[in-house]
Formats: C-alpha cells, sequence, structure tokens
C-alpha cells in the first residue's frame, strides 16, 4: 500500500468512526439498487481536459469503494486509446487505458478547452469529431453517461442532449440549447442514463449523486464527511424519486 492508499484509508476510517461506527470495523453494505456486481466507471480522457473536472469525480468515486461491501472499479479511458493526456493547465496524466465503453456502467465526460478553439480540448474535440462520435456509438442499456461542464457539450455534439433536460458550465448554457439540450436551472440534472452536472466543482456533485443513486444514501454520506464537503443545491429529477 502506497502512501496516497494508506492516507485514504485512515481518512474513510476516520469518517466512519465520526458517524458513528465502531473503530476498526468495516463499513456497513450500502443498500444501493444495483446488483453484486462491481460499479465500472470510465472517466473519459482528452487533450485539454480540465484537471479539476476528471479528478474530482475520479476522487469521489474510488473513495467510495471504501464504504460499500460492493467492488467499485476507476479508470480513465480515451478513444486514442492506451497512453497520455495532458491536461488545460499542463498535468500529464499517464496510464490511460483504452476506449471500453461497453465494459462501463458509468461514463463520466469531462470538459476543458471551450473557449480555446484551435487549441486541445473541447471545441478541437468536436470540430476533429472522432470524440463525438465514439460517444453516440457507446449508447446503450445498462450504461450511464454522466457529463459536467462543459463536457456536456461534447455530449450535445453527439445527438445525446437534444430534447433531453440537461445542464452544463454557465457560460455554456446557450450553447446547449442551440443544440437542442433543454436547460434546466440545477447544479445536477438526472435523466436516468443521461445524467448532466454544471461548470468545475459540480462534478462534485455529479459523483456523490451518482453514488447515492448506485451504492445508497450511507455511502454518500459517509463520503461527504471524508471528503469534508457538503453536496450544494437540489438534484433536477423528472419526477418522484423511487427506491
Amino acid at each position: 500500500m502506497n502512501r496516497r492508499d494508506a492516507l485514504r484509508t485512515s481518512t474513510a476510517l476516520g469518517a466512519v468512526g465520526a458517524l458513528g461506527a465502531t473503530a476498526g470495523t468495516a463499513p456497513a453494505a450500502a443498500s444501493g439498487r444495483a446488483g453484486t456486481g462491481p460499479l465500472r466507471v470510465q472517466v473519459v480522457m482528452f487533450d485539454g481536459v480540465e484537471e479539476l473536472d476528471f479528478a474530482a469525480p475520479y476522487e469521489v468515486f474510488a473513495a467510495a469503494g471504501y464504504f460499500t461491501d460492493r467492488p467499485v472499479e476507476v479508470r480513465y479511458t480515451a478513444v486514442a486509446g492506451s497512453g497520455s493526456v495532458t491536461g488545460a493547465y499542463g498535468t500529464r496524466i499517464r496510464g490511460i487505458g483504452p476506449w471500453e465503453p461497453d465494459e462501463a456502467d458509468v461514463l463520466v465526460v469531462p470538459g476543458g478547452g471551450y473557449r480555446r478553439p484551435g487549441k486541445p480540448g473541447v471545441a478541437t474535440e468536436i470540430a476533429r469529431g472522432t470524440l463525438p462520435r465514439a460517444l453516440a456509438r457507446a449508447v446503450r442499456p445498462g450504461l450511464t453517461i454522466a457529463a459536467l461542464c462543459t463536457g456536456v457539450i461534447l455530449c450535445a455534439a453527439a445527438g445525446l442532449t437534444r430534447g433531453r433536460p440537461c445542464t452544463t458550465h454557465r457560460g455554456a448554457r446557450a450553447d446547449l440549447e442551440r443544440r437542442g439540450g433543454i436547460l434546466k436551472d440545477a447544479r445536477v440534472v438526472d435523466d436516468g442514463d443521461l445524467v448532466t452536472a454544471g461548470g468545475v466543482t459540480s462534478g462534485l456533485e455529479l459523483a456523490l449523486w451518482l453514488t447515492r443513486r448506485e451504492l445508497g444514501a450511507d455511502p454518500a454520506t459517509k463520503l461527504e464527511a471524508m471528503l469534508e464537503y457538503e453536496a450544494r443545491g437540489t438534484v433536477w429529477t423528472p419526477g418522484p424519486l423511487r427506491r
């Protein structure tokens, strides 16, 4: 176990203790709606991706595994295949896996580079067309596409938001509506197999909400304690929540 894993484990156990669990015992099993198989999360990567857009959901989903008996598998993926990408602020991310959305339960699409045409990011990916086409082909029963910030515009370019409730970064809302999305003024909009979130820090809400939806409320509240972050705002859904 490396130092980061040791720190995260210690923090996770501390959060459980703070919430009333007996010190040294494993967290209680979640009561999520899914089965016993692993929750498989893939985070889509591309050159120019916003660092917090991909790092925040990755951290939340990876840490969720400490608070549920259901395995949680999280990895980075890219249409270009294994290798590395460079983030919006120059961060080099290595160890990216192949494009395998058929092996995912949740596909997270971050944003970045929306207002930098000609430079790496969302605008360039839309102009190139490869990633939007791959996202369009990825749609299938059992897969939730979860996009945040201007990653929602990538999904819009793929035709995934047309006629559907959704949201994005405030600076891209007009574009989302022009592309046929039904804009909702919420940090997170859950329309079943399409879940979208607002700008940058909204990735925390997106991942916490999906943790609650897929794994249960207990893991989500314990994650909030561990992260020292409380999810903001009401999640928009098309009707009353039923479990």
